[in-house]
Formats: C-alpha cells, sequence, structure tokens
C-alpha cells in the first residue's frame, strides 16, 4: 500500500512499493561499502511491545541490546517499554532508544513541520529524561517512510535533530538503506538522502536493509555481520530482519523464518508469539544509554 504521497514508501509497517523489488534485483549493480573489518558487532533486538521481565534473561543470552521506545510505537495505544530502563539495564542490556516520528501526511506544510519537530524533540527529551537516560544518550527518530525526502520531511526531520541536540541528547535516524525509486536513473536510498542534506549536523544511522543479499535473514550468528555490510558504510545499526518477514523484500531469503512469517529469538517458545526485529550494531550499547 502507497502511503498516498510522491516517491513515499513506508519502511516497515506498510509493504514497499513495486520499485522496490526492481531496485532489488538490480542491487548488485550499486557501489557497496568497504568489507566489513574486523572489529567486533554486536546482536540486538527491538519490537513494539515489552517482552516481560520473564523472558529477559533468556533474551540477553543472545542479544546485547534491546529496542526502547520513549512514546507509542507505530499503530499502538500505548507504551508498554515505558518504566521499564532499570530492569532492563540490570537484566544486562544496552539500548536503542527510539521516538516515533510522524507522517507526511500530518505535517501539512515546512513551517508547520519544522514547528511540530521542535516540539516532538522537546517530547523526546522529556521523555528521555523521565526514563533516567544520561545526558548524551542517542535518540533515534522512527521515519517509517521511505524514498527521497519531500521538504516537509526534511524540515520536520533536521527540525528534530536539532532540538534533541539542543536538549543535551544525541541524535539519530531510524530509515530504509534500500533503494526504493530510481528517478532519473538515480537509486533513492533514503539513509542517503537524509545525509545528503543534513549540512554540519551529527546524526547515527540505524537503516534497516532485510532483502537477501545482504541480510543473513532471521539469523543470530555468533560472529554477528557489520552494520556496514548493510550495505550503508556510515550505518551504525543495521536492522537486517523484520517480522513479519516482508515477502516483496525477503523473498530470497534463506528459509530461516518461522511458517508464519515471522522472526522468533531462539530458545523461547514460539506459543509467546515473541516475535522480533533483529540487529547488528558497532557497540553493545547503541545508544550509549546505560548509567553507570
Amino acid at each position: 500500500m502507497l502511503c498516498g504521497c510522491g516517491n513515499i514508501v513506508c519502511v516497515k509497517t506498510i509493504a514497499l512499493t513495486i520499485a522496490v523489488i526492481v531496485a532489488i534485483s538490480v542491487g548488485t549493480a550499486r557501489p557497496q561499502s568497504a568489507p566489513a573489518t574486523n572489529a567486533p558487532a554486536y546482536l540486538g533486538f527491538d519490537r513494539n511491545n515489552y517482552p516481560g521481565d520473564q523472558n529477559l534473561k533468556i533474551l540477553r543470552q543472545t542479544f546485547s541490546y534491546s529496542g526502547f521506545w520513549l512514546n507509542h510505537p507505530p499503530s499502538a495505544r500505548s507504551n508498554t517499554w515505558s518504566g521499564k530502563r532499570k530492569t532492563l539495564q540490570s537484566a544486562g542490556f544496552g539500548f536503542l532508544v527510539l521516538f516515533n516520528g510522524r507522517l507526511f501526511n500530518e505535517l501539512k506544510s515546512v513551517s508547520y513541520a519544522t514547528k511540530l519537530g521542535k516540539s516532538d524533540a522537546q517530547v523526546a527529551v522529556s521523555a528521555a529524561r523521565r526514563e533516567g537516560f544520561p545526558s548524551g544518550t542517542i535518540i533515534f527518530l522512527d521515519q517509517e517512510q521511505g524514498g527521497r525526502m519531500l521538504p516537509e520531511q526534511k524540515a520536520y526531520i533536521y527540525a528534530w535533530v536539532d532540538g534533541v541536540a539542543a536538549g543535551g541528547f544525541g541524535s539519530g535516524i531510524y530509515c530504509s538503506g534500500i533503494s526504493a525509486a530510481k528517478e532519473g536513473g538515480e537509486d533513492i536510498v533514503t539513509a542517503d538522502d537524509i545525509r545528503q542534506g543534513a549540512g554540519a549536523r551529527k546524526i547515527v544511522f540505524w537503516v534497516t536493509n532485510d532483502a537477501c543479499p545482504p541480510s543473513p535473514g532471521c539469523a543470530f550468528p555468533k560472529r554477528a555481520p557489520s552494520a556496514a555490510d548493510s550495505g550503508i558504510s556510515f550505518a551504525d545499526v543495521w536492522q537486517f530482519a523484520q517480522s513479519p518477514k516482508r515477502p516483496e523484500v525477503a523473498a530470497r531469503c534463506p528459509a530461516n523464518y518461522n511458517s508464519d512469517g515471522n522472526c522468533y529469538p531462539p530458545d523461547i517458545s514460539v506459543a509467546q508469539h515473541l516475535h522480533i526485529d533483529v540487529n547488528t550494531a558497532t557497540t553493545a550499547d547503541p545508544s550509549h544509554g546505560r548509567t553507570r
């Protein structure tokens, strides 16, 4: 389903357009990042709903860090992560701190998008402080729509980034690392597009690319892949598996997703329906959200 404007394509909750399929089929022609180094990489997970205190010990056997929502996740009516920072840290997890951003149809105009970005940044900073995250923690803005960012989207994103930085926190973006469209023969990758327009802003990138290759699918390798293996050389975090599996993107992936299309963590009964998205990062605490 299209999101309803221009080149916008949803990243997570809504399927990509047919243009993505075409882009993926020729994706090997796109210059890739430099080969992964021997630097360590760390697996982590994220999901919209808190996994439950009873599952943290088992999850920690595989994952170094967890996603953590500061506001309602996409399509959710509540935030079940609220108040769980200390519990997660005590269980040994680092963090991917997330703030659910606005969709294009909420932005209206460049001036309104700028105001909304500033006010949402204040909400994100206040929530991070309330949850006990230290100053400097990187907050990732969840950008659910992909393709080339339209002026209203860029106004919102950069106003949010500036507002979070002014509040004493680090700014990050969760966005697509997949070529979502071709315009005039040019591959349009959301991460590239946002970075190119960011100027001197310091933004940490968490990219999603669940196409195989480069993704290993729903896998939990002992030696985690590098975030740069996503094809985005400047990425610090790479989400390489999503639940549910997106067949139009991940059709070439190994048969390692569950038969229901979801990715489940090791050693937890599928009957719990604890499906996850899987990430790899350059550090065991990508948001630097742990307190000492």
